[in-house]
């Protein structure tokens, strides 16, 4: 009798723990939970939503992820992603980068909406290991903004991590960015306005901006135009700036040290770092076009500053 006794407790407890389970809400999540995004009911805003990801290399996990945000909600605190006429039609990587291919009618979506669904997405896939930025294409074609202008590769650190109003806002600001002057031998240090979305980082757009080349003649381009930012993100004070191999690759006739010193001096006068760590795919042990030493934070050299830019 008692053994009968003890099944039925154990049953009854098994019974309890499942219905736990069954009543638990995916967008409780807490800090030991593994998580990706979705879009809140009315669509104005992210939500955090449970998700188990799988042992799988990163393209399988990246393809489980995007098949997810097809899926019908199954709670009415969030939606579905993507909308019902949205596809993907080719996901692949290379280098960490991974590249996300959707139909033409990814591009009907609101401006706000795609700003949301592209926040999701991106910011789902980069929590995979593997995988440090997204690419979107529409149709094999990159995903332009509403400028016209290529969005090109994106992380986390694009996006306000909690999106729950418009991300669409801009504003507006100065920087002071070091090109090479025309001999290659010193940095000269321009000034270029710049309207940009609030969602951007000032130390991704500087990076991007040094990589884009000069507004003027009087300044030169230091950084290979192919390279790819991969991320870029400050703490303690140092600016880490990740970029691909193709940084590597010096294409203009200049000291090689403007054009490492171009980042360091730009971002350390731009923004709150005091150093830059500047790796190649993740990795710090690099050396410059065999000239400087990647392996460390660097620290400003103005120095390397034309004379009559480092006049104070």
């Amino acid at each position: 009798m008692r053994t009968g006794k003890k099944v039925i407790a154990v049953l009854m407890s098994a019974l309890a723990v499942f219905l736990l389970a069954a009543c638990a809400k995916r967008t409780d999540v807490d800090s030991r939970d593994t998580y990706i995004y979705s879009l809140n009911t009315d669509r104005t805003g992210l939500v955090k939503i449970t998700f188990e990801f799988g042992e799988e290399d990163p393209l399988a996990q990246a393809e489980a992820v995007l098949a997810e945000m097809k899926q019908p909600a199954s709670e009415i605190e969030y939606t579905t992603v993507f909308p019902e006429d949205v596809e993907v039609t080719d996901c692949t990587i290379s280098g960490g980068i991974l590249a996300v291919d959707f139909n033409s009618a990814y591009l009907q979506m609101e401006n706000v909406e795609e700003k949301l669904v592209r926040a999701a997405v991106v910011q789902s896939l980069v929590r995979i290991d593997g995988i440090n930025a997204v690419y979107f294409s529409v149709d094999g074609e990159n995903l332009k903004d509403a400028d016209g202008r290529g969005i090109g590769l994106m992380n986390e650190d694009d996006f306000v991590e909690n999106t729950a109003s418009s991300p669409s806002s801009y504003q507006t600001g100065t920087l002071n960015l070091y090109f090479a002057n025309e001999a290659g031998d010193k940095l000269v240090e321009q000034q270029v306005d710049v309207r940009y979305s609030s969602n951007i980082s000032r130390e991704k757009l500087i990076v991007e901006k040094l990589v884009q080349g000069p507004q003027s003649g009087d300044a030169y381009p230091v950084i290979n135009p192919d390279t790819n930012l991969l991320s870029v993100t400050i703490k303690d004070r140092i600016c880490y700036v990740n970029f691909d191999s193709t940084f590597l690759t010096g294409t203009y006739d200049i000291l090689p040290e403007l054009t490492v010193y171009s980042i360091v001096n730009s971002l350390t006068e731009g923004t709150e770092a005091e150093q830059v760590q500047i790796t190649i795919n993740g990795e710090s042990d690099n050396t410059y076009m065999e000239a400087v030493d990647l392996s460390r934070p660097l620290d400003a050299n103005m120095n390397w500053v034309a004379a009559e830019e480092n006049e104070t």
